[in-house]
């Protein structure tokens, strides 16, 4: 090497090639293809499998939403086309909006989102509709949260007027018709009917009870409402049920008469299913706020007196579907919560229902259905009212058969 610095000569990678050892040359450069490699699987795996899981769930909302596309071009809003241009005639329309329609078990969740609210479940035929009420400044004031609240939309301009109008319309006397102490309901083809106004109190609840019975007023003094009378519950065309922070003290308060129901707390109702022997109708409730608590106390029992209603959120009380699929032991405590309710004369409801896929939502609403379930509680108006209620258990037929075994 000195030699060849004293001979002015430049030095080239390949002048160290001999002086290598044997081995050096290959394993440098199968390090270095090994480490290019490993990073690049470091960045792109990860990437594939964010990618891989995106394209999976897109293609889950595209499959979910599509069949409800496909299933009825017809609009799941009111026709407002068939009326004339006055007025006039749009009221005759919406009063008669029942008139051919067949009722179904489904609860019209958050109604007043809807473009016609209230007429907009009507024409579809659920028989419950839901209004989240604010009470700021003694007014009533319909909305999810305080930044969505009008001037104009207040419960009683958007559901307690219109409903009196209805029955007013369809309790008519005429030379046909004469009065009668049993008030024709909301629709044509089963005035008997109910229909269930759930009303969710939003803030304080002993402060909006006293509102909303007073806002009742008219719809009681006509005779259109659900009561206790102190012994019996008599059925009539509006059901109202107070929920949310509504105080069940104050529903009980009055033993002699009621006419504001209270939505009961479903997960804390449960009878085994494949047991005789009911559980205790002590309910045990560890939070003081909330649907079904507000009031409550650990002895707080309900039935038909007190409570119309007996809800809670789905995924909380149910629990995940892996794999689109409901677990023999999910469905075992849906029937046991579905039977308690019953057998006290309440109507079990499920809210927060899986939405998509559509094939999964139509399969949890199929075994809520077969089970038994009092309402359907969802958002596609349309798609609750194909449901095949007919496979429908009638839990009251079989709780009076276990009772008459008993007996025995």
């Amino acid at each position: 090497m000195s030699i060849r610095r004293r001979n002015g000569k430049s030095w080239s990678d390949n002048d160290f090639e001999s002086i290598r050892l044997p081995d050096e040359k290959k394993s440098s450069k199968t390090y270095c293809f090994k480490s290019k490699h490993a990073t690049k699987a470091c960045v792109f795996i990860p990437l594939l499998i964010i990618i891989f899981f995106g394209i999976i769930h897109l293609l889950d909302v595209y499959f979910g939403y599509v069949p409800a596309f496909l299933d009825d071009p017809a609009s799941s809003q009111v026709d407002w086309s068939k009326p004339g241009d006055s007025s006039s005639d749009i009221a005759s329309h919406l009063l008669d909006i029942t008139r051919d329609v067949t009722p179904i078990p489904c609860h019209s969740h958050n109604d007043y989102w809807r473009k016609v609210p209230l007429y907009d479940a009507l024409r579809w035929g659920c028989t419950g509709v839901e209004a989240d009420v604010w009470l700021l400044d003694d007014e009533l004031y319909v909305g999810h949260h305080t930044n969505s609240l009008t001037q104009n939309r207040t419960l009683k301009s958007m559901y307690v007027d219109p409903l009196v109008k209805m029955l007013d319309h369809k309790n008519e006397v005429s030379e046909f018709a004469t009065s009668s102490s049993v008030k024709n309901g909301i629709f044509d083809t089963e005035p008997a009917q109910t229909l269930v106004l759930l009303v969710d109190f939003k803030n304080n609840g002993h402060e909006i009870f006293p509102v909303v019975s007073q806002h009742l007023t008219t719809l009681r003094e006509k005779g259109y409402l659900t009561y206790f009378d102190g012994k019996f519950t008599i059925e009539g065309a509006i059901t109202v049920v107070a929920t949310g922070n509504a105080p069940f003290d104050l529903i009980i308060a009055n033993t002699t008469y009621r006419d504001i129901f209270f939505d009961a707390p479903l997960d804390m109702l449960y009878e085994d299913p494949t047991s005789n022997t009911p559980e205790s109708d002590v309910v045990y409730t560890t939070k003081r706020g909330g649907q079904g608590t507000v009031g409550t106390s650990p002895t707080s029992h309900f039935d038909s007196t007190n409570s119309y209603y007996a809800s809670v959120n789905f995924g909380s009380t149910i629990g995940w579907l892996w794999f689109g699929r409901i677990s023999d032991a999910q469905i075992t405590k849906i029937r046991g919560q579905i039977r308690y309710a019953h057998a006290r004369g309440l109507k079990a409801r499920y809210w927060s229902t899986p939405k998509w896929p559509i094939r999964l939502r139509s399969k949890v609403w199929k075994v809520l259905v077969e089970e038994g379930v009092g309402y359907l509680n969802g958002d596609d108006l349309q798609g609750m009212t194909r449901v095949d209620w007919g496979m429908k258990k009638h839990w009251s037929l079989l709780t009076w058969a276990n009772k008459e075994s008993m007996d025995a």
